[in-house]
């Protein structure tokens, strides 16, 4: 017997309308939050950054291929890493598809780490992506825009993350247990795993200056993780007792 509240069709509708006008009214207010990060001041980037892709070396304009604007999602995969982060993995599951449709309405889409381009390549095709990926090993373009820090860093507690310095778990002592698991599922430590974090950077290009448009980090990110925006249209929601996703090529055959 369910423990779920229970009704007829008719209160079920009554309370679907209510929520409806809940619903409009977080749309409305998504349109308004759209609206204020495309009112934040652009910064002027006069700094050069380079990146290693599948077809060389590149600038920071050469990834916008032509087009004016570009969206650098921060995948978590460090230097020491062995695999790219479960968590990041999952949100790039939801990738390859939105590509073709962001460079069609002059958008360019890439991800960016600091591993190597060889690991990044050999992961990419162990996990059946055709995303572009470039590796900034080379360069400060990480850490400039607040998604990787130094072991300094961490000694003097100096990380600043998500505007703040502090405050986030990776950062907590005793280590949360999930920054464990991740780690060791990356094949490193928590320490060294905790150096890299996920994060979305914006960029725009108008006659040939290229400037920094906007940067969200930690929940953030949530907005473009595929799969909890449909499991908060399930009956039973998140429904979350710890860390509970994978890559998808590590869950069994249920």
């Amino acid at each position: 017997m369910t423990t779920h509240t229970t009704g007829t069709r008719e209160e079920w509708l009554a309370a679907r309308l209510e929520l409806l006008d809940a619903e409009k009214e977080l749309t409305r207010r998504n349109d308004t939050l759209a609206q204020q990060r495309q009112a934040l001041p652009w910064v002027r980037i006069d700094k050069s950054y380079r990146f290693e892709t599948d077809q060389g070396g590149a600038s920071l304009a050469d990834l916008f291929g032509g087009r004016s604007q570009l969206i650098v999602y921060h995948f978590m995969f460090g230097p020491d890493y062995k695999a790219g982060c479960p968590s990041c993995s999952s949100i790039a599951d939801s990738f390859n598809g939105i590509v073709t449709h962001l460079q069609h309405h002059d958008v360019a889409f890439w991800t960016m780490s600091r591993a190597p381009l060889e690991k990044l390549q050999a992961y990419k095709k162990r996990m059946g992506w055709t995303f572009p990926w470039a590796s900034s090993s080379s360069g400060d373009f990480n850490f400039d825009f607040n998604v990787s820090f130094t072991e300094q860093q961490q000694r003097d507690g100096e990380i600043e993350y998500n505007y703040q310095r502090g405050g986030h778990a990776m950062d907590a002592a005793p280590v949360p247990e999930p920054v464990v698991q991740f780690a060791d599922t990356c094949g490193t430590d928590p320490s060294t795993y905790a150096r890299d974090r996920p994060g979305i950077s914006t960029f725009v290009m108008e006659e040939g200056v290229i400037y920094h448009t906007y940067s969200t980090y930690a929940r953030g990110v949530d907005g473009i993780w595929g799969m909890y925006q449909w499991l908060d249209r399930a009956p039973k929601g998140r429904n979350e007792t710890g860390v509970w996703w994978r890559r998808h090529d590590e869950y069994g055959n249920g």
